[in-house]
């Protein structure tokens, strides 16, 4: 599952993520599944010589059933796929476009045909060269692999996905799932159930002003929001799969990317 945040604010973008992978096991000869937590997974992606301009990803956590591998352990075969093709530094939206090409190969390469869980998720933003605010945009292997913009200029905003209810309570006032309640109690066609959504978001969204807030504001509610579905899942029962350590990095016009917080190896202190 996991939990990523993407912030494009008027100084900077800024990218935060969490640092859990779960992979869902079968006990034995049984139909049992047991989920299995990884708390080091790199999830926040920065590709060499390309300094304006970096993703996270979340949902399916690895590629490959037999052998599975987390995306991050493909970057160094991205980075020599566009050192072989003599790229420089690549516009957001090209780079989108490489990262989906790249990682969608990878896909029908080592996933099953009939394959039917999440979605591999990337968040990709970074900024144009001489443009004064940056851009951000979505793909979704295997299922929508054509990069989507979100907050197009001269929109400013937070988009985020993964384990997302308790984000989407606390900034749109609710969930999806309450959306789900209303129409099979209230009999609600598929129209009525879109316009419900929306009246509720209107009604009880926060009134956060994006265009307003400076960078380290932004970095603060990033983590503030990963962190929260952090603390709450401590006290639920159903899979927690956000944890571990929250990486977090800004991208700026001027100096690019710039790591805010990220784990290090470490050994026995």
């Amino acid at each position: 599952m996991s939990l990523g945040i993407l912030f494009k604010g008027p100084e900077g973008i800024v990218l935060a993520v969490d640092s859990r992978v779960t992979l869902m096991a079968k006990i034995g000869t049984t139909n049992n599944i047991l989920p299995a937590y990884y708390d080091n997974a790199t999830k926040l992606l920065k590709i060499n010589g390309q300094n304006f301009v970096a993703a996270v990803t979340y949902g399916a956590g690895a590629i490959g059933q037999q052998q599975p591998r987390t995306a991050h352990s493909f970057v160094p075969e991205f980075e020599a796929e566009l050192i072989a093709n003599d790229v420089g530094r690549l516009p957001v939206e090209q780079f989108a476009v490489a990262l989906s090409d790249f990682f969608l190969k990878q896909w029908k390469a080592l996933m099953p045909s009939n394959y039917s869980g999440a979605d591999m998720v990337f968040l990709i933003g970074g900024y144009d060269e001489g443009e004064p605010y940056g851009r951000m945009f979505e793909v979704q292997i295997p299922s929508n692999p054509q990069p989507v913009e979100r907050n197009p200029a001269p929109g400013f905003g937070l988009i985020w996905g993964g384990q997302r209810e308790y984000i989407d309570r606390l900034i749109r006032g609710h969930d999806d799932a309450l959306l789900e309640v209303a129409q099979k109690s209230l009999g609600l066609n598929d129209k009525d159930k879109a316009k419900l959504g929306l009246e509720l978001q209107q009604a009880q969204q926060l009134p956060i002003p994006f265009q307003f807030l400076p960078l380290q504001d932004c970095v603060d509610l990033a983590m503030f929001l990963v962190r929260a579905t952090m603390d709450i899942q401590t006290f639920l029962v159903g899979v927690r799969g956000v944890g571990g350590d929250i990486d977090v990095a800004t991208i700026t016009r001027t100096d690019g990317f710039v790591p805010i917080q990220q784990k290090t190896i470490t050994g026995e202190e």
